[in-house]
């Protein structure tokens, strides 16, 4: 499956600043197959070290870690020659040996022409270091709609959608919205999206995908116990459990109290930050004040927190297939709209790339409650609130609320409802979501 990111490991090969690579990720994502699929492409040789099967390599890391050291070694333990340009050296689970990590540093100062690409869970790589400002940095996220579309077969419906004709937009949205509901209940994990595939693309493989999507769940739960102090598993498990409960709200503010009775934030804060910082979970916080940068004004302790797939929130909550591939459209409004608001923010957070960087999100609320916009982005010059919808309704108070405080140039509000634009305000429909920026760059309000 091709994924997007691709294009930025071409761009990494090619640049004359190009350090080693970390190519970071939560379990299950496909760091692994990327990057051999990269190597099998683009290198005449690729050679793979996994440091969590192979601990017979760890002796030419023990002690001298000069490239030359090895380099040498490493031949000599794979039989194979290392031509720079020519071979990608790929070191997997790095994570498990930190004198690999301190390598780095190394070969980015000595032999930066030797091509590294290192992938390694967060669930290990939270628990050490890299040299900073020795590596170049990468994230590997679950499929986003797009890619998933591709996987599927869907490519032409992909290129129609791309091509941002409003005159032909709306021929697509009966097949684009029900690609989007399998989408949802899918997500983009890859392995779950190639259980689907490889099954025959019918409900009995849906079937087969949901015993992926939790079995991939019981690995996560799994994995805390190898990287977690004993004392707090029990905080983390609680906190992992607990997020379908608060998505389940109306308004969907992160509340300690509600993991368990009398929870404080003292006690689980890092269990919360842990979940982050390993990539299973989103932390999204709320900003009071629309301004740029968004960073300076969120509110740490006034939050929202999401899971790493739709597909993975949907096993969790054990949403029926039927639920997902009726007739209805208001199925988009399940669970209080929770995994289209979910979905919204996964396609939020894989517009990034190694020239522009992160897409920061947040929030905007009031500390009453009564007044939130779904998201708010830092895009170029400008804060771009975007109201999540779950069916085809249009009004919303609180996005009418802040366009009167703030004026914004730009405002989205994404429904089911095909395209159009009025007076600054773009409506988009959600299967678009992640093409927001090219459709306020190309249609100006009125058009």
């Amino acid at each position: 499956m091709r994924r997007i990111i691709y294009k930025e490991l071409l761009e990494w090969k090619a640049s004359l600043r190009r350090k080693p690579l970390i190519l970071y990720g939560a379990r299950q994502v496909g760091k692994t197959w990327l990057l051999k699929e990269f190597g099998k492409n683009e290198y005449k040789e690729t050679l793979y070290i996994n440091f969590d099967t192979d601990k017979d390599v760890y002796k030419y890391f023990a002690d001298n870690i000069t490239p030359n050291h090895i380099i040498a070694g490493l031949k000599a333990h794979f039989g194979k020659d290392i031509v720079p340009q020519d071979t990608l050296l790929i070191f997997d689970e790095i994570q498990e040996c930190q004198r690999a990590k301190d390598s780095l540093k190394y070969f980015n100062e000595d032999a930066p022409q030797y091509h590294i690409a290192a992938a390694g869970s967060f669930l290990g790589i939270a628990h050490g270091k890299f040299p900073v400002g020795q590596v170049d940095e990468l994230t590997l996220r679950p499929l986003s709609f797009y890619e998933f579309l591709e996987a599927v077969g869907k490519s032409l419906l992909l290129e129609s959608i791309l091509a941002f004709d409003k005159s032909v937009i709306p021929a697509l949205s009966i097949t684009a919205e029900a690609k989007l509901k399998e989408y949802m209940y899918i997500g983009g994990m890859p392995e779950a999206v190639n259980a689907y595939i490889e099954t025959g693309m019918t409900a009995g493989s849906l079937r087969e995908t949901r015993t992926v999507q939790e079995k991939i769940l019981s690995n996560y739960k799994n994995d805390f116990t190898k990287h977690i102090k004993g004392t707090d598993i029990p905080k983390v498990r609680m906190l992992w459990d607990t997020i379908p409960l608060h998505l389940a709200k109306e308004k969907k503010k992160f509340m300690y109290k509600e993991i368990r009775t009398g929870a404080r934030a003292a006690a689980y804060e890092n269990a919360l930050d842990w979940l982050v910082n390993t990539g299973l979970v989103y932390k999204i916080d709320r900003v009071n004040t629309a301004r740029l940068p968004l960073a300076a004004y969120a509110d740490r302790e006034a939050f929202k927190i999401y899971m790493l797939d739709t597909g993975l929130l949907s096993a969790a909550v054990g949403l029926d297939i039927r639920t997902f591939f009726d007739a209805n459209p208001l199925v988009f409004s399940e669970f209080k709209g929770a995994i289209t608001e979910q979905f919204v923010l996964q396609e939020l957070q894989t517009l990034q790339s190694r020239s522009s960087g992160r897409l920061p999100v947040c929030y905007w609320g009031r500390d009453e409650g009564k007044t939130e916009v779904d998201f708010v982005v830092q895009w170029h010059s400008e804060v771009v609130p975007i109201e999540v919808k779950s069916g085809i309704h249009k009004k919303s108070k609180s996005l009418e609320i802040y366009r009167e405080l703030y004026n914004p140039v730009h405002a989205v509000r994404t429904t089911l409802n095909n395209f159009g634009t009025m007076n600054g305000l773009y409506s988009i429909p959600l299967y678009m979501v992640a093409s927001f920026g090219q459709c306020l760059e190309k249609f100006s309000p009125g058009t």
